[in-house]
């Protein structure tokens, strides 16, 4: 496709929006003070800020082109692979998330070592390094096939120019910039996606929703109108396939193992705030992204069906179908708008992974090998610049991507290739106490291997392909055969070797010491579930005191069900900063004024926060 007229208001509208977004990010870029700032935006937000960001983070990266031209193609059931994420979420919320919490693990490489050895967390960094720069690289890709269909630019071309982008904003922002962008990205998004999806009622109906909605049935293939794909076929989209690959494999890599995702959520002022934020996402925000981003497909599929595709852009590519069906729908400005929406969201998708790729350099080679022991400062510095390369070397996998015939194609074969060994070895690692870490090294290194021969040897897969035809490779079935052979390396190779560390040195590491693994995240005082309220306090601002804590009175207290020695959470008096503001701290004493909390000036100015606004408290722990 050449490219699509633009107005000048919509050139004007894209150009304005993207810078607007940029600065809206930079300024929040200013409370980046540290290497936990940058990475993990100093553990502080609330769950809805989280959970409208992982809109953008997911939802928004990728979606738009590769789900409208799913669903185009196959219809309805494109949106298989958005409802299917609920499969692993009871062991992540009660078990991973606060485990990675409660044990202050800021990687999964990290995790590998303390809970096996420094060999396997070698080889877990092969892996997660591959998945972060291989997903950087597919949304470079997809930026690039949006900007050849908008402006007719070569994908490579536009592709170079956005990392270019992205790479400036990383190195400016980190965490929070990043969270905070995401924040109105997935507003944005979810707003214009839903609002696509009523005005192709319009346009179907003639100006009428009601006899749209009709049309827009009657319009679509009946092969279009199943929630589920076949079985087994075609081989390009099929049920079991995406069952394997996505709701699977892919599930475990999003929540377990991706770095970006993971950072998202240690955010987060809290488990509990954490579990509030995934629950949130999957049964309210999902469903609607579900129609948000693949709705352009199903209406360019009735529309073409029933004629309604206007000569201009006629017998469109499937990869072209959202700028298209937009362009169609939406009035000129109006459209820019859209479009401009998408472009940001894509960059923000990116700026995670980027964020993330930094993160595991940092803290999984840099600090414990090749350069340990300097300052923070310094770190944060190089954390800046690793982004920047990050980016390039995921710029040069585009081409690679270039050679699939669709982005959703794209995708699954680079997720069922890469995730298998790391899903099953992070499941089997946190869930099975008695995993060694001999199986855990040869699950990922013989998992990797098998899963590479299979590549040059498809006919391997067959015996797991479910009737699967082989055209193309098993790019789909690739991921079952990958977690099969992983598991059975890993139970076979447990069962013949004996663990190197002991319960005490794992403590905390599994599903079976959860509980202490919280008692060590509050310290030698016993955790407090007494259930408590929030309290709203004036701020008096004292000197740094040697323990670092903070003085409430008794009544204070009590209405929060907290003690001294308990861990509260201190932030802006204004809820709808979401934690921008806030502290983490424990309670040395309990003095002073009722209704006045007394602060040291160090926490404060850390914190950024402002005493005049005075604090909303809570107990955490």
């Amino acid at each position: 496709m050449g490219g699509i007229q633009l107005t000048n208001l919509d050139v004007v509208l894209i150009i304005a929006y993207v810078i607007a977004i940029y600065g809206f990010g930079l300024y929040f870029a200013r409370h980046t003070k540290s290497t936990t700032d940058y990475f993990f935006s100093g553990r502080k937000f609330a769950w809805w800020i989280i959970a409208f960001s992982m809109i953008a983070s997911i939802v928004g990266s990728y979606s738009f082109i590769k789900y409208s031209a799913a669903g185009f193609t196959y219809g309805l059931s494109s949106s298989m692979s958005y409802l299917n994420d609920w499969f692993f979420m009871p062991l992540w919320m009660f078990g991973w998330l606060p485990i990675m919490y409660y044990a202050r693990i800021v990687s999964v490489p990290e995790y590998f070592e303390r809970r096996f050895d420094r060999k396997t967390r070698l080889m877990a960094l092969i892996f997660i390094s591959l998945y972060l720069v291989g997903y950087i690289g597919i949304n470079f890709y997809t930026l690039g096939v949006a900007l050849n269909t908008l402006l007719g630019l070569d994908t490579f071309v536009a592709a170079a120019l956005v990392s270019v982008g992205t790479a400036i904003y990383v190195f400016s922002g980190g965490q929070t910039a990043v969270i905070m962008t995401d924040l109105l990205q997935g507003v944005v998004l979810l707003a214009a996606g839903l609002a696509i999806f009523i005005l192709g009622f319009d346009y179907l109906g003639g100006g009428s929703l009601l006899a749209g909605i009709e049309n827009f049935w009657n319009g679509l293939p009946q092969s279009h109108r199943f929630m589920l794909a076949d079985f087994n076929q075609p081989s390009k989209f099929h049920f079991v396939g995406v069952f394997w690959q996505d709701a699977i494999a892919g599930s475990i890599a999003v929540y377990f193992f991706n770095q970006g995702i993971l950072m998202r959520f240690l955010a987060l002022k809290s488990v509990h705030e954490g579990r509030k934020a995934i629950v949130a996402s999957l049964v309210v925000l999902f469903p609607l992204a579900v129609l948000a981003v693949g709705n352009a497909g199903w209406l360019g599929a009735a529309m073409h069906n029933l004629g309604m595709i206007p000569e201009a852009y006629a017998n469109p590519n499937p990869k072209d179908v959202f700028v298209v069906v937009t362009k169609i729908l939406v009035q000129p400005g109006l459209f820019g708008l859209v479009m401009a929406a998408l472009l940001a969201a894509l960059m923000s998708s990116t700026d995670t992974l980027i964020n993330a790729t930094s993160a595991v350099v940092v803290n999984d080679i840099l600090k414990p090998f090749a350069w340990p022991g300097r300052s923070d400062e310094e770190y944060l510095k190089l954390a800046r610049w690793i982004s920047v390369v990050a980016a390039g070397v995921g710029l040069s996998l585009v081409p690679l991507y270039m050679s699939f015939k669709s982005i959703y194609l794209a995708h699954a074969t680079f997720v069922a290739t890469i995730t298998p060994p790391m899903a099953v070895c992070v499941i089997m690692g946190f869930v099975w106490k008695r995993m060694t870490a001999n199986a855990a090294f040869w699950t990922l290194l013989g998992g990797g291997f098998a899963v590479g021969f299979s590549i040059f040897v498809p006919d391997v897969i067959t015996p797991f392909a479910h009737g699967v035809s082989d055209e193309g490779g098993f790019k789909y079935m690739r991921a079952l055969y990958g977690l099969v052979v992983s598991g059975v390396i890993g139970v076979v190779v447990t069962l013949i070797t004996s663990p190197k560390k002991s319960d005490e040195e794992i403590k905390g590491l599994t599903l079976s010491s959860l509980k202490q693994a919280e008692q060590d995240f509050k310290g030698a005082v016993p955790v407090n579930k007494k259930v408590g309220r929030v309290v709203k306090l004036q701020v008096q601002v004292v000197p740094p005191q040697p323990d670092n804590g903070l003085s409430l009175h008794p009544d204070d207290l009590a209405v929060m069900s907290a003690d001294v020695g308990d861990m509260i959470y201190v932030a802006d008096g204004r809820w709808y900063l979401g934690g921008l503001r806030a502290a983490h701290a424990v309670v040395t004493s309990s003095d002073g004024e009722q209704g006045v909390v007394k602060i040291p000036s160090n926490i404060v100015h850390e914190n950024n926060l402002l005493p005049e606004k005075g604090v909303r408290v809570e107990k955490l722990l």
